[in-house]
């Protein structure tokens, strides 16, 4: 009888430890720190190799960020050591009203971590993801710079500035307000598409190589019109434009023929810049190990050391994500859109570009 008794109160406690086990499991991955001046406006810096990024504006007055990975403690260890770097952890650190964030280490790219991050809604946003991942990015009042190399780049529900750059990827907004402020999306590989509010004012610059310029916004509301494309390098020649309608041939081949080999050439252009840069990072890391391995060795030198450990680690520092060869040419339409207001540029080297009215979406 005794047994039977103390049976479902074993159970219990079994059941409750797996809880608290539990709730003390995602406690470790969540991670708060505060704006040392919350009455102003802060500003979140996030710098990693690669990675999804999920920012969220919130009413909290505080940055909380959620991810499987450990932050760096800055407590010392029970040797008395304290770590400076981890290639497994990520830094969270807050000065002068602005919070870093920063993961990343010499393995190039090395594992890749996710990130959850909350912001109060009035927050800056600086992101730049030197590999790879998402970047997302709702609900945020402030203004947004956004620099990757490779994935998609989303921004819903914003009202701030927005400057955004990616390599290889779509870029998807949705803008309720612009606030004066201006917004500039540009990718090299990928379809373009932002939404906006159809009360607002803003004056427009569509820009496409490959691709179509649309959009469902009436002729009234946004009035444009298609610019010519001139070459502005040699200003002399004033021989006659060559036009290549649906029904023209040039060398045997017609409009469409000529299109697709033109974006051939284009994503064989892209491709060639992305293999060498993949190769320029591979040099510089691997000048970094020499340059490790050379100091080392001077240093035993030095003090007399014939040791041949070779177990120090070489961390390299995060690559900054290559700026986007400027883009020039293609089709360009320009225009206003209930009469012109703030600016907004939006340009792809392959890919469409729509412009949509944000009440189609609800």
């Amino acid at each position: 009888m005794k047994t039977t008794r103390l049976f479902p109160a074993f159970v219990i406690a079994a059941a409750l430890t797996l809880v608290f086990l539990t709730a003390a499991r995602a406690d470790e991955g969540t991670a708060s720190i505060k704006f040392s001046d919350p009455a102003k406006p802060g500003t979140l810096k996030v710098t990693l190799t690669n990675g999804d990024i999920h920012i969220t504006g919130t009413d909290a007055a505080e940055v909380t960020v959620k991810t499987d990975l450990k932050p760096e403690s800055p407590e010392q260890r029970p040797d008395g050591l304290r770590v400076l770097t981890s290639s497994s952890s990520y830094s969270l650190t807050e000065k002068n009203n602005v919070v870093t964030l920063t993961y990343g280490s010499g393995d190039w790219p090395g594992n890749g971590g996710d990130f959850a991050i909350a912001v109060p809604h009035g927050t800056n946003v600086i992101v730049a993801s030197s590999f790879g991942g998402d970047v997302t990015i709702e609900g945020v009042t402030g203004d947004l710079e956004v620099k990757s190399l490779n994935g998609e780049v989303r921004l819903d529900d914003i009202s701030g500035g927005a400057l955004v750059e990616t390599m290889n990827g779509e870029i998807k907004a949705s803008v309720r307000a612009l606030n004066n402020k201006p917004l500039s999306f540009t990718s090299m590989n990928g379809e373009v598409s932002l939404r906006l509010a159809e009360n607002l004012k803003a004056n427009v610059r569509l820009r496409t190589h490959n691709g179509s310029i649309l959009t469902d916004f009436d002729d009234k509301v946004l009035v444009t019109k298609t610019e010519s494309v001139r070459n502005n390098r040699n200003k002399g020649n004033r021989g006659p434009r060559v036009s290549i309608g649906d029904d023209s041939t040039i060398n045997g081949l017609n409009a469409d023929e000529i299109r697709a080999a033109v974006k051939a050439a284009v994503q064989g252009a892209n491709e060639a810049a992305q293999e060498a840069a993949t190769a320029a990072r591979e040099a510089a890391r691997e000048a970094s190990r020499e340059s490790a391995r050379a100091a080392k060795e001077a240093a035993r030198a030095a003090r007399g050391d014939n040791d041949d450990d070779d177990t120090m680690p070489v961390v390299a520092p995060i690559p900054p994500v290559p700026p986007l060869p400027p883009m020039t040419g293609g089709k360009i339409v320009t225009g206003t859109l209930n009469g012109g207001g703030p600016e907004i540029r939006i340009a792809t080297m392959n890919g469409d570009v729509t412009l949509r009215r944000l009440e189609k979406d609800k």
